[in-house]
């Protein structure tokens, strides 16, 4: 099926592209909101539903890009596809394995040792560290899955 961007790309490419490009900015503001005032649980309640779209994203995307619409095709009409296609997709996958990995580790971890309702605590301190960790990774997640886009499906 054709994605809606105008790309060579399917429709769960578009989605994913899209959806990293609002998941990003609303995580790093939900960072900020607990960083800067303090709003713990809604720091808790806009990260859960980040993990949960996120999950059932990439839980379609996966059976997509493996069982419906495989994405070499698409990509071979790229003039980058002999030559930097497949890197900046090992890229992007050395970024994307580890978060999802961090992402339930930090998730997990808040869940159990993190008070209910949300509040500082003696685990608060590995929480932000690992917190980072995982932001970061998102962040270069994105980014190397909109260069991988383009060099794919765009170019």
């Amino acid at each position: 099926m054709d994605g809606f961007l105008g790309t060579r790309a399917s429709i769960m490419l578009d989605v994913v592209v899209v959806a990293m490009l609002l998941i990003v900015p609303v995580m790093w503001w939900s960072i900020g909101q607990v960083k800067h005032h303090q709003r713990y649980g809604l720091h808790k309640t806009v990260q859960l539903i980040l993990a949960g779209l996120l999950l059932v994203t990439v839980v379609i995307f996966e059976i997509d890009i493996q069982y419906v619409t495989p994405w070499r095709p698409l990509a071979e009409k790229s003039p980058y596809y002999e030559s930097l296609v497949f890197p900046s997709l090992i890229v992007h996958l050395l970024c994307s394995v580890p978060t999802a990995f961090i992402w339930i580790y930090v998730v997990y971890h808040g869940l159990r040792y993190i008070p209910d309702p949300p509040a500082p605590s003696v685990y608060s301190g590995r929480h932000i560290w690992w917190g980072k960790i995982a932001a970061i990774e998102m962040t270069l997640t994105a980014v190397t899955g909109w260069i991988f886009y383009y060099l794919a499906f765009v170019a």
